[in-house]
């Protein structure tokens, strides 16, 4: 472990800082202002709009893309890395300076322009990990219009949901992505879902890409790269439009509990004074850095940290089209760390999983120079303490949990090394970040004391960079995050802080189940599970027992080249888990299974896997990387005596 050698409570630059930012968050918040270059400075901090939703900045004038490409050119940093595009599966590498990058972003603009997008209209992005998706959306942020990034390869239906509820005047895509070996052809979904969507989009922009060329419309469907050479040679470039601060920048797209995707709404001024405060504080990187966020641009990651935070601060990001493994094997991460001296390297822990499970021993890792690496960031899901221990004890570098969401858009609690490094507790995401007022409570909406489980919620106002509506439902918004505890923000995650301040996420709070009158965490027995020699990743749930109520079962995923029985891992596993927690816990099933359904950004569906183990209608959701994936565990779970009858599925 690396121990950093202050506690929580005897952190007094962290301390300081935190009181600050809840003491007196509009003095804080003004202060972190002046780090960026504003056409108007804001006057009113934080105001409340029509619909008593906290805004930020609301009369400042400013423009998202100037900050994160001219202000850099007009500073002199001009021939300074700003975007390094690594694409191991179309064999493809690519630098833009500063000012190439913005000279691209600038014509792109003018492309958009000349289909008449301009200041408060909507462009969705439907497209994959190439440098035309970035440059499309700090094309979009420049005419002060909205972006609504699309997960490239959504199938026709989700992208038509989209785009009903966006509205978008245009819509930007790629002929093909491509899956480690395999092309997936975007323009067919594009065309399915285009006719599926009722609200008329007037035209689409396609990059073509030589692994998969689309046959395009000529009138109603350009080419990005005719586009880019005719504006080019008629001399125009766009400039970047000043708007208000309250304008929002984005929509990123949620799931939602009633099947409806959520449009998470991001304001320019807010999210730019948070994430230029975060590089620093939560991050320690300046301008000098080399920063990879290993995730998508359709992700929230990905719209934060591959795209704005780090472009904003100034420093080098990375955009990897590529996996962990198999693209071409589990050293690729380390090779993309030496051959461009990342300095902080951010993913998911699934990410690290599928690697441990790949080179157990680290063999590849072994084979390249980690010294420019200082950090590895994790977020997205719990860090289990198996994979934390792992990944550290291989790479010999502070491994930093941190816990943020989509809403959110940055970290709401970490180890903020910008400000004074914590120890490390595995499992914890540390303590809460400066403007996050974080409380653990009960049903009742009381406050919790030191290490008692309770829902995870924020007291408002919550900082800048959180989301202040949902695009075109402020009432789904309110229902959905405002109502259950008045004054507070619900996370739907379920924790507790210890004595020491250190903030535990032990799941999502319908991961919490309920074994004869009981309230135990899924999370604390995957832990127990995950610990295994043999163990890879795994998963609890709790299925409906007509005893107890419920009772967990265990799904494990083994290493490659262990070689142990079902029986025999069963068995250890009942007793690690009696051993940890006791007897109360009643897990007596484990199961070992080929693989979990996952999200396309790693994060296990056991809502699914709960709905398939208690015989209820599938709710498969539109991020699921391989639907395959349900058929698999529910022949496991059958297999095993679980399933009584058979699963209708409703997709």
């Amino acid at each position: 472990m690396i121990d950093f050698p202050l506690q929580a409570a005897e952190c007094m630059s962290y301390q300081k800082e935190y009181n600050a930012s809840i003491q007196n968050p509009v003095k804080f918040w003004a202060d972190k202002a002046k780090a960026l270059s504003w056409y108007k400075s804001p006057q009113t901090i934080l105001s409340q709009d029509e619909n008593g939703a906290d805004r930020w900045f609301a009369d400042a004038r400013l423009n998202t893309s100037y900050l994160a490409l001219d202000y850099h050119v007009e500073q002199g940093r001009g021939n300074k890395t700003a975007l390094i595009y690594d694409s191991p599966v179309s064999a493809s590498k690519e630098r833009y300076s500063y000012q190439e990058l913005r000279d691209q972003v600038a014509l792109f603009a003018q492309v958009l322009a000349n289909q008449h997008v301009g200041k408060g209209d909507t462009v969705v992005i439907y497209m994959p990990m190439i440098p035309q998706a970035l440059i499309a959306m700090l094309a979009v942020a420049r005419l002060g219009a909205i972006h609504s990034v699309v997960f490239g390869g959504f199938a026709a239906n989700e992208l038509a949901v989209r785009i009903d509820d966006a509205k978008p005047k245009v819509l930007i895509t790629a002929s093909c992505g491509i899956e480690v070996s395999k092309i997936i052809a975007y323009k067919p979904m594009v065309d399915a879902a285009i006719s599926q969507a009722k609200h008329s989009v007037e035209n689409i922009i396609c990059v073509q890409r030589e692994q998969g060329p689309a046959k395009l419309d000529g009138e109603f469907e350009l080419d990005y790269h005719e586009q880019m050479a005719f504006v080019e040679r008629s001399g125009q470039k766009a400039d970047p439009v000043e708007i208000q601060g309250s304008d929002p920048l984005y929509i990123l797209y949620t799931s939602g509990t009633t099947g409806k995707p959520k449009g998470v709404v991001r304001d320019n001024a807010s999210h730019a004074v948070a994430l230029k405060y975060s590089m620093s504080a939560v991050y320690d990187i300046s301008q000098d850095d080399v920063f990879w966020a290993a995730s998508d641009v359709g992700w929230v990651v990905g719209h934060s940290y591959i795209v704005y935070a780090p472009l904003i601060h100034g420093c080098t990001t990375i955009l990897y089209e590529g996996k962990p493994v198999r693209t071409p094997d589990s050293g690729a991460f380390w090779r993309v760390v030496e051959e461009y001296g990342v300095t902080a390297l951010f993913a998911a822990p699934t990410a690290f999983r599928a690697i441990r499970k790949e080179d157990p021993e680290a063999k590849e890792l072994a084979k390249y120079d980690l010294s420019s690496l200082r950090t590895i960031f994790m977020a997205g899901e719990r860090l289990d303490p198996p994979t934390y221990e792992w990944t550290h004890k291989h790479t010999k570098k502070p491994v930093i949990d941190h816990w943020w969401q989509t809403e959110t858009g940055w970290a709401i609690c970490a180890n903020c090394l910008g400000l004074e490094a914590m120890s490390v507790k595995p499992g914890s995401a540390t303590v809460p970040v400066p403007g996050f007022n974080i409380q653990i409570l009960n049903s009742m909406g009381e406050s919790l004391g030191a290490n008692v489980q309770g829902s995870i919620a924020i007291k408002r106002p919550l900082p800048p960079g959180c989301l202040p509506t949902i695009w075109g439902d402020f009432e789904r918004f309110k229902q959905s995050y405002l109502s259950e505890y008045p004054g507070f923000y619900t996370s739907g995650d379920g924790g507790y802080i210890d004595e020491d301040g250190y903030l535990f996420i032990m799941g999502r709070t319908d991961d919490v189940i309920n074994v004869a009158g009981h309230r135990l965490s899924t999370g604390e027995m995957e832990e127990v599970i995950a610990s295994h020699d043999a163990v890879a990743e795994c998963a609890v749930i709790g299925i409906h027992d007509p005893l107890k109520g419920q009772v967990p079962i265990g799904l494990a995923l083994l290493k490659d080249g262990v070689d142990i029985t079902e029986e025999r891992l069963q068995d250890e596993l009942v007793a690690m888990v009696r051993h940890s927690i006791g007897a109360v816990a009643c897990l007596k099933r484990t199961m070992i299974v080929s693989r979990l359904p996952k999200t396309r950004s790693g994060k296990i569906l056991r809502k699914l896997l709960r709905q398939i183990a208690d015989d209820e209608v599938l709710n498969i959701p539109s991020t699921i990387d391989d639907p395959q994936s349900v058929d698999e565990i529910r022949s496991v779970i059958k297999h095993n005596g679980l399933l009584k009858t058979k699963v209708n599925e409703a997709v």
